[in-house]
């Protein structure tokens, strides 16, 4: 069931959720985008270029976050605008855990022509990993 303009609000809030990312994750991502870039899949690497630990993706963070208005809507077609500031990296130590992504999401403004602006928070390990992270997307 699609979501109706009508029906939200400002302060309307998204169902949160949480992510978790691993080492295999992040290896399935790399093989995915393209993108092997040793600080996501070489600790050696990571550490002498001073970084915590391997680190996640940023575009797979920031695609992470992005899935809790696609869930809410049904449609991820229904996004037509996307952007965050990458504020921290998300570490995934190599301890059978990983890390975890938990992201919350706020309806912020009703726009023109029945759109409506989504303001994120992705935090791991109790830090804001993405800044100024905002969707609009199109309602019903």
């Amino acid at each position: 069931m699609a979501i109706s303009f009508d029906e939200v609000e400002v302060g309307t809030e998204l169902p949160g959720r949480s992510f978790p990312v691993t080492r295999d994750t992040l290896v399935r991502y790399a093989g995915a985008s393209g993108d092997f870039n040793p600080i996501h899949w070489n600790e050696k690497f990571a550490l002498e270029v001073g970084l915590p630990d391997v680190i996640a993706h940023g575009m797979f963070t920031m695609a992470e976050a992005v899935r809790v208005v696609t869930d809410w809507l049904g449609d991820p077609g229904a996004v037509v605008e996307y952007g965050v500031r990458f504020t921290r990296p998300v570490p995934v130590p190599n301890d059978g855990t990983g890390a975890v992504i938990d992201v919350t999401a706020k309806v912020a403004a009703l726009l023109e022509d029945r759109k409506v602006r989504v303001d994120l928070v992705a935090t791991s390990g109790g830090q804001k990993v993405l800044g100024m992270s905002r969707a609009v997307v199109q309602l019903a």
